[in-house]
């Protein structure tokens, strides 16, 4: 007697309904669950379906997406650390304990306007100290702004206004600084004030300035001080000091991220441009000072 014979019986006893269907189902239709052929009319050939089994459920298509998928993935990732980054600097600037860079000002524009912090507000602002007599590092600075300035332009549009402020207030007038500032970009703003003035800004953007302490009349001299770009956003608030290791691609594509990252609209600079009639622009500090 076979195995077969033997344990029909106890089939039927213990699960009558799969035995019954067993004993029903035709011979074809139970090969057809237990064994999966490919069908040989959708090939050309048996050879060509032989291969497309050869080649398992990967096709060069399939790879090929995959790759897409995965390279667009990484793509993403790394912007999100880049963006996820700007973000942690520009908030730890802000944090209880921190230095605080900026803050309140009075000063003159080069078109002989009084100016404070609320002027620029509205508009990232990109802020650098120097002197008008500087021999080479203003004017090297001046150029890579301007160039900076160029590509962000390119990105984000009109939203970042440039100001250049002087350490040097007993020679850079008004005049003097929208002549100097002429020769480079022509968005970027000159400011000026009386030494105390001068004095209280650089120290409250923690830049260091240096004067000799004895200067005769007309002798030539130099101003030490800090060399950083200080971007500030549309509240007023620091976000990132640039410096000389900065190039100016890198330092354009810091400040677009910067911006792209803001949600807040921002106004124009059609009124930061607006001259003053020539008779009410002090020609020296000294008839600012006693102006004031």
């Amino acid at each position: 007697m076979s195995l077969g014979t033997c344990l029909l019986p106890r089939l039927l006893r213990v699960r009558p309904t799969i035995a019954t269907r067993l004993l029903t189902t035709p011979t074809a239709s139970i090969r057809a669950l237990t064994t999966t052929r490919p069908n040989l009319a959708a090939y050309k050939s048996p050879e060509a379906a032989k291969a497309r089994y050869r080649s398992g459920p990967f096709s060069w298509k399939a790879g090929l997406l995959f790759l897409i998928s995965g390279g667009l993935l990484i793509q993403y990732f790394r912007l999100e650390r880049t963006r996820l980054e700007r973000k942690r600097i520009a908030e730890q600037t802000k944090g209880v304990g921190r230095p605080k860079v900026g803050g309140e000002f009075h000063l003159r524009d080069m078109f002989g306007k009084e100016v404070d912090q609320e002027t620029y507000k509205g508009r990232y602002a990109l802020v650098y100290f120097g002197f008008t007599h500087c021999p080479d590092i203003c004017p090297e600075e001046l150029d890579k702004m301007s160039e900076m300035l160029d590509l962000v332009q390119k990105q984000v549009g009109n939203v970042i206004t440039p100001l250049f402020i002087t350490c040097d207030p007993a020679r850079d007038t008004p005049p003097v600084l929208r002549e100097y500032l002429s020769e480079f970009h022509p968005k970027i703003i000159g400011l000026t004030g009386t030494y105390d003035q001068i004095k209280n800004v650089c120290k409250a953007y923690r830049v260091y300035f240096s004067t000799p302490s004895v200067i005769k009349p007309g002798q030539d001299y130099l101003v030490d001080h800090s060399i950083y770009f200080y971007l500030m956003d549309p509240d007023g608030d620091f976000v990132e000091a640039l410096g000389r290791q900065h190039s100016p691609q890198a330092a354009a594509e810091l400040i677009t991220g910067h911006i792209k990252d803001w949600k807040k609209p921002m106004k124009d600079d059609i009124e930061l441009y607006a001259t003053v009639p020539a008779a009410n622009v002090a020609t020296t500090t000294r008839e600012y000072a006693t102006a004031k």
